[in-house]
């Protein structure tokens, strides 16, 4: 990674994986941010609305919002495990308590990272955190037909397709499909949160 790890201070980690880790998002990352934000191959593949640069003062607005909890889902930043740098975030958004139910957001902002398995991990992890911290029976997302590499990673993490909105999509020319997935608490596998979330024993 190219990157230099933002802050003097070693980075917080909630889960730790393979590959990657996942932790709380910090203001000092908000210049780093932006300029994902603003990476067109990026926006390309997150489902904005528009495609348009974004400045510094926007990106801090979201911060703040963001980092207050009141929107009611929770963000992690992704770190590549080996050398701490942030690479992405992930969340979980919508957390319905009565459905036991959530919407999954992801982004690899460092085009560096891409391609080498660390989205498929940190999509794992965040399904690891909804079914076995937060007790959720389904985590869903909606990826753009034309986002192959997309799709290929959330099936390596556990989703599978459950339905699609036809020819919703503008792009390169031509409409596109907008595919939902969704991955039930039953077909989750490969915890590695399992072992903090399990009650004490009984000590004779």
């Amino acid at each position: 990674m190219n990157e230099p790890r933002a802050g003097d201070a070693e980075p917080i980690v909630n889960i730790v994986g393979k590959l990657v880790t996942l932790g709380p998002i910090s203001r000092d990352l908000v210049p780093l941010y932006t300029r994902w934000m603003n990476d067109f191959t990026t926006l390309r593949t997150l489902g904005t609305a528009r495609i348009a640069p974004m400045t510094v003062e926007q990106e801090q607005a979201w911060y703040e919002e963001t980092s207050k909890g009141q929107w009611g889902g929770v963000m992690f930043a992704i770190r590549e495990k080996a050398s701490g740098v942030p690479i992405g975030n992930v969340s979980l958004n919508a957390i319905h308590d009565a459905t036991r139910s959530a919407v999954m957001g992801i982004m690899i902002g460092a085009a560096e990272a891409r391609g080498r398995g660390y989205g498929t991990e940190a999509a794992h992890l965040i399904l690891d955190y909804a079914f076995t911290a937060l007790g959720l029976h389904s985590v869903s997302l909606t990826c753009s037909e034309f986002n192959l590499a997309g799709q290929r990673a959330y099936r390596k993490a556990g989703f599978r397709e459950c339905g699609r909105v036809r020819e919703n999509l503008w792009f390169a020319g031509r409409y596109w499909d907008t595919i939902y997935m969704d991955c039930l608490e039953s077909e989750f596998s490969g915890s590695v949160l399992t072992p903090i979330f399990t009650p004490d024993e009984e000590r004779p």
